[in-house]
């Protein structure tokens, strides 16, 4: 489930950027692409949604495995087993149990089905068990996929010894049958190794997880049945928070519980009404994996004509500031803006000893000073400094400030 929260505005040290970015990310048309996304960076990958039709999940112990329903296929559990993989020859959808892959979370695909890993003691991953003695995941279940164009394949997971996972699928009569292997150490970096059906081969298509926040895609979604959505999932690691009700010029994050839920966005954010319209008073924040935060607001969604989804960005915090900072300091500019060369910069603790640190709309660093002012006042030089909105942040062991400064 997703969570939201309804936050009142604040106004004091985090006050964020005030400066937004606005940002497309296309899918293209019939929302054929999946784009990976970096707040910093923009879009930092993409690929075609219809090419894979398996993903591996390389770290964990989980050893997820998820189906690519959002192309279309859909996959169900049988009573077969190893044993009687010979059996499976016809398709029995009324006999078998519709899977899929868990919304909230990357480690639960469809063939995770009924894992107990989420137990202390659990070794059930859903397409097989782990023995904690060998350290090897055998499979003990059978799979039938129906793909988009209608035929069917029958798959198992064999096992994932040595970091190997060995899987075996054919069409229901046995014909075209195929043994085949992903080597996890083959994919360093990434969250997910993928499988086509359609080249019998091994796919590396996305972009190594250090380098992007979120994923622009179609999905399937639970409205309350299985449904396909456009819209964005989360990047491990990645946390966001919703807040509703409240003025998106007015939404704030302190306080908030941020969830590494991947739907926290999703596709919610729009509605359809015989044409789609961007919900109101919905804003997004966003604690990336370097633990900035962002503000997030959708300001429109072009459909399957174009695939466009439209958002403003706002850099609110460079670095997740905690809510239980030992000591919240306020951080003040004059004269804000500031047409001139410098700036002086006043922080409520005189005494303190920190590093004052600028951060442009982007998010990344333009400028770091040590601050050792027994005033609390610093003189900022800014000639350097590209007219724009910038965030300043003061560090210190006990005390942490932000504020920012407009240079025109």
């Amino acid at each position: 489930m997703k969570k939201t929260i309804l936050l009142l505005s604040t106004i004091g040290l985090t006050a964020g950027l005030q400066a937004q970015t606005p940002v497309t990310v296309s899918i293209s048309p019939t929302y054929t692409d999946q784009v990976w996304y970096s707040f910093q960076n923009g879009e930092v990958g993409r690929a075609p949604l219809h090419e894979w039709d398996l993903a591996f999940e390389l770290t964990g112990l989980t050893a997820g495995v998820r189906v690519n329903t959002a192309k279309g296929s859909v996959v169900y559990e049988t009573p077969f087993t190893f044993g009687t993989w010979d059996q499976l020859n016809a398709p029995d959808e009324a006999a078998w149990t519709r899977i899929d892959n868990d919304v909230a979370r990357w480690d639960m695909g469809a063939l995770n089905h009924g894992n107990n890993m989420d137990d202390p003691d659990g070794f059930n991953v859903g397409w097989g068990n782990y023995n904690s003695v060998t350290h090897q995941m055998i499979g003990n279940k059978v799979y039938a996929v129906l793909l988009p164009d209608d035929t069917w394949k029958k798959l198992r997971i064999n096992s994932v010894i040595s970091g190997v996972f060995s899987f075996t699928y054919a069409n229901l009569d046995g014909t075209d049958s195929h043994d085949a292997s992903i080597n996890k150490a083959n994919y360093t970096g990434k969250n997910f190794a993928y499988w086509s059906f359609g080249t019998n081969a091994a796919m590396d298509r996305e972009p190594a997880s250090a380098t992007w926040d979120l994923l622009f895609t179609k999905y399937t979604d639970f409205v309350p049945t299985p449904y396909n959505v456009t819209g964005v999932l989360q990047n491990r690691n990645v946390t966001a928070l919703e807040v509703d009700g409240v003025p998106t010029d007015q939404a704030d994050w302190w306080g908030g519980d941020f969830s590494s839920d991947i739907n926290i966005i999703g596709s919610d954010w729009k509605r359809y009404s015989g044409s789609y319209v961007i919900a109101p008073d919905t804003t997004y924040f966003v604690k990336d994996r370097a633990g900035s935060v962002w503000k997030m607001v959708f300001t429109g969604f072009g459909g399957s004509a174009t695939g466009d989804m439209n958002f403003n960005q706002e850099l609110m915090s460079p670095a997740a500031v905690s809510e239980v900072a030992v000591h919240q300091a306020a951080l003040h500019a004059w004269p804000n803006p500031v047409e001139g060369s410098q700036a002086q910069v006043q922080l409520e603790l005189p005494q303190v000893r920190g590093t004052l640190r600028v951060f442009n709309a982007a998010g990344r660093q333009v400028a770091v000073h040590q601050w050792n002012q027994a005033t609390g006042v610093l003189a900022l030089d800014v000639k350097d400094l590209a007219a724009g909105v910038y965030t300043l942040r003061f560090e210190a062991d006990k005390a942490v400030a932000t504020g920012k400064l407009v240079v025109q």
